[in-house]
């Protein structure tokens, strides 16, 4: 099921949404609030999916209440339900899924829940990928253990997907530039840097997922490691992404101003800005 919060101050217009978005197979309102404290708090209580939010919460602001949610998740899928359509480029500062100007077109409403329910099951499949190593759909095509994605003592082997040490430390010795060192305080990753599809930061962590279909979490930053990373060779996507440029083979539109990036031979997916995407066309010219 997905769970679904309405943040609007007029009680009417959160009717109306209630009824339109249940009756959607699938979807739940879990969550109706007017105003920004109790979005927060409820947000907390009930980790709903997708938020529809206005600009204007009685005066203030929803923009910045749907930022402070993103934050909280930041795969949390935000459609901005208002009568206001010029802050739709505020809006695509926070990856906005959508943008619906009321009053609300019925069909153009449907279209975005079918997307999102799209967007949903590939999630699942992402989650599943998270939760297992490796992921059949990027599994070696052996049972030998690729090259380049070797780690350091029993623990690394047999611990790649726990969560490591806080004080995970990043470093990429000048002799090994091609080795990607993670180093915790029970476990060590050498990684081959050509092997990295993409980093996402998942629940505090940040995952790198690799060709071979092996998945390592660090405590380390995106920031951090994207420091180590060649700037020529990968670059920080979405707030929440690194991609590795020579491992994408499609890149496809996912929401309104947010693009997916595709990888030879693997399920997994990474998110691209609009922004990003424009920069990535000029890369390629």
């Amino acid at each position: 099921m997905i769970k679904v919060m309405l943040i609007d101050d007029e009680p009417e217009i959160r009717k109306l949404l209630h009824k339109m978005v249940e009756k959607q197979d699938g979807y739940q309102v879990v969550s109706e609030c007017g105003d920004f404290a109790g979005a927060v708090a409820d947000f907390a209580r009930y980790r709903p999916d997708v938020v529809f939010v206005d600009i204007d919460l009685n005066g203030e602001d929803g923009i910045n209440c749907a930022r402070v949610l993103t934050e909280l998740n930041p795969k949390l899928k935000v459609i901005f339900a208002t009568a206001h359509s010029e802050y739709m480029a505020s809006a695509f500062e926070i990856y906005a899924f959508d943008y619906l100007v009321k009053p609300f077109n019925m069909k153009r409403l449907y279209r975005t829940l079918e997307r999102i329910r799209s967007s949903m099951a590939e999630s699942a499949c992402r989650d599943s990928a998270q939760s297992k190593i490796p992921h059949p759909a990027c599994a070696p095509k052996d049972s030998e253990t690729p090259a380049g994605s070797e780690t350091l003592g029993a623990a690394a082997q047999n611990g790649a997907q726990e969560k490591s040490d806080s004080q995970d430390r990043i470093s990429r010795p000048v002799r090994y530039l091609g080795k990607l060192l993670i180093k915790g305080k029970e476990q060590t990753f050498l990684l081959d840097v050509d092997d990295i599809l993409f980093i996402e930061r998942v629940d505090g962590s940040s995952n790198i997922v690799t060709a071979s279909g092996e998945q390592y979490k660090t405590s380390a930053s995106l920031s951090d490691l994207e420091a180590k990373l060649d700037s020529d060779s990968f670059m920080r996507c979405h707030k929440s992404y690194i991609i590795s440029l020579s491992r994408i083979t499609r890149i496809e539109p996912y929401g309104r101003w947010t693009y997916v990036a595709r990888f030879r031979d693997c399920e997994l997916s990474a998110l691209i800005t609009a922004q990003k995407y424009e920069e990535l066309k000029r890369l390629f010219l």
